[in-house]
């Protein structure tokens, strides 16, 4: 399968999380079952916490946002309007059953698209996500990476921050990780819309797809 075989979806507006939830989670049973397409879908959420099967009670500072849980993996994160959120939903029963690997492109995919808008960021050793430098030269997350697999169907995705309010990951560990701050593409200076990151993501989408079966060992 190519890019071509797999449905993009941009949804305008803030679409609610759990109704999100609720339609992804019915997505991956239909492409389990052969029923539907794989799916690409873009989307942004109103201000929500959600929590991964690993979230800890006390990593949950200030729910001043509704907290939902979210059935992926991972800890606590925050969603909200300036950040672009990429649910994938695909099948990787055809395409080498490794969710390493999977993890290893999305993040990859990310990296090559922030790339395209002139922003430099990478992989952390031990710390899954996307991490750039923020403007003191301090290591800062730019994007998380949250999976789910059921039936080698992949849920969730990725989040990046372009224009959020950064107070707002305040309320939580952002993803237990407490000694790195939070960034955004707004914070380095630079000024990006969704439409232009979602065209940075388009065209970087071939790669992320070819890359998607691994046939030799990942280099961290």
């Amino acid at each position: 399968m190519d890019i071509n075989d797999i449905e993009w979806r941009v949804t305008p507006g803030l679409t609610d999380y759990s109704a999100a939830l609720a339609e992804m989670e019915a997505r991956a049973a239909d492409v389990a079952a052969g029923r539907a397409r794989e799916l690409i879908w873009l989307l942004e959420h109103p201000p929500v916490y959600t929590a991964g099967t690993s979230a800890a009670a006390e990593e949950l500072l200030d729910p001043r946002f509704p907290v939902v849980d979210a059935g992926r993996g991972g800890r606590y994160t925050y969603h909200g309007p300036g950040q672009r959120i990429g649910y994938l939903i695909l099948n990787l029963a055809e395409r080498g059953r490794d969710v390493r690997c999977y993890v290893h492109a999305l993040e990859g995919w990310v990296i090559a698209a922030l790339a395209e808008m002139g922003i430099t960021s990478f992989r952390a050793e031990r710390r899954i996500g996307i991490w750039t430098r923020d403007p003191d030269g301090r290591e800062a997350k730019i994007g998380a990476i949250g999976v789910r697999v059921r039936r080698w169907v992949t849920m969730h995705g990725f989040s990046v921050n372009l224009s959020p309010d950064l107070s707002h990951f305040t309320g939580i560990v952002p993803c237990g990780i407490a000694d790195y701050p939070v960034t955004s593409a707004a914070a380095l200076g630079a000024s990006h819309t969704m439409a232009t990151f979602d065209a940075a993501l388009a065209l970087t989408s071939g790669a992320f797809v070819e890359s998607l079966t691994c046939s030799r060992k990942i280099e961290t």
